[in-house]
């Protein structure tokens, strides 16, 4: 059997007196797109911050690749990248400039740190714009950017957080497209979280729907929905809310 991703054991989270994540366990297989989904405050962001090594659990643990992210910590993040929601570029850069500033913290070498930014430009697919300065850019194209960084290095893990979130169809589209094409491409794994329930079942191989800082039911989008009888990944996460 193949060495996981990512494992999650009863993963839990206490911030003062307000539970966070409560016993949260999920694994993620290489090559695989997992989406954490469900309604603001269901515990996405801290448990994704929690695998990026920016937030330490209470209890519980998480091994990306093997290595625990209390542990081994500076290991985990050597091979993962990490995009959180509210993410910005430096706005006074042009995204070119922002792109070969992102690439020199990872390439020693010149012509790597070229062929990185290279790669990053086709990602992003934004063409002549990236010659502009970032701050004339729209959320979209920013997002697109964003990621482009978080994508460039080829990662073995990719965690992104509402990657899509506040975008128009066009601008959503691209960055949906370029993560599932990108992990076919390079065999990378992707953990995301997204309260767009419609996106994710269309982006995910399999999903995990939380609520409270606990998961509710796990599976493919098919067998979620199967499962309770609905349509859409939306009024199954109804009905599993209502079931409790």
């Amino acid at each position: 059997m193949s060495e996981r991703a990512l494992e999650v054991r009863d993963l839990a989270k206490k911030f003062g007196h307000i539970t966070a994540l409560a016993s949260l366990s999920f694994a993620v297989e290489p090559g695989e797109i997992y989406g954490l989904i469900g309604p603001n405050g269901a515990g996405k962001t801290t448990a994704l911050r929690i695998v990026a090594t920016l937030v330490k659990p209470s209890s519980g643990s998480a091994k990306v690749f093997g290595f625990d992210v209390e542990q081994e910590a500076s290991e985990v993040r050597r091979i993962i990248s990490y995009l959180p929601e509210e993410a910005g570029a430096y706005k006074n850069l042009s995204g070119w400039e922002y792109l070969g500033v992102m690439a020199s913290f990872y390439a020693i070498e010149r012509g790597a740190a070229h062929a990185i930014v290279k790669e990053a430009a086709e990602i992003s697919g934004l063409g002549e714009r990236l010659r502009d300065k970032v701050k004339t850019y729209s959320k979209g194209m920013s997002r697109r950017l964003l990621i482009a960084r978080a994508l460039m290095m080829k990662p073995r893990l990719a965690v992104l957080d509402e990657p899509t979130s506040g975008l128009d169809v066009v601008h959503a589209f691209h960055v949906r497209r370029v993560i599932q094409d990108y992990v076919r491409q390079h065999d990378l794994t992707v953990l995301l979280s997204s309260h767009n329930m419609l996106e994710v079942e269309f982006l995910c191989g399999r999903v995990a729907l939380m609520n409270g800082g606990r998961i509710l039911a796990e599976g493919s989008p098919e067998e979620i929905k199967s499962r309770y009888g609905a349509s859409n990944l939306e009024e199954a996460f109804m009905e599993a809310t209502r079931l409790g």
